[in-house]
């Protein structure tokens, strides 16, 4: 199966060190003015996911969900999170204090991909 969603090793980094001091995390996707176009990174159960809202899979065993208007314009993206030195949009995100920010690269995926690829869960 392919994955819809991996990560830069420095990214995973990220991650492990914000899990040693939160505990269990989860990514959020917006599309939406108030959260940025950027992933934001919270204590798992500190978002609300709307209905239909779509988690495309895990990174060190944190769900990373997806809008699910972002959803359908992406699905047919491979997601690659990644992470720079920057302040990231709203400072929401756990990240923020260490003066980093997560990002997404995307790449659309072969029709070969796209016959094979894991599927999601959904909020219903």
């Amino acid at each position: 199966m392919i994955k819809r969603i991996d990560a830069t090793e420095k990214a995973i980094g990220l991650i492990k060190i914000l899990k040693e001091k939160h505990g269990d995390l989860m990514f959020y996707q917006a599309g939406g003015c108030c959260e940025g176009t950027q992933p934001q990174c919270f204590e798992k159960g500190g978002y609300y996911q709307r209905m239909g809202d779509v988690c495309i899979g895990t990174i060190e065993d944190t769900e990373f969900w997806v809008d699910k208007d972002l959803f359908e314009y992406w699905k047919h993206a491979h997601f690659t999170l990644t992470v720079i030195d920057a302040f990231g949009v709203g400072g929401f995100s756990l990240e923020t204090p260490l003066k980093k920010t997560f990002q997404i690269e995307y790449r659309i995926f072969t029709e070969e991909e796209e016959k094979n690829l894991e599927p999601v869960s959904f909020i219903e």
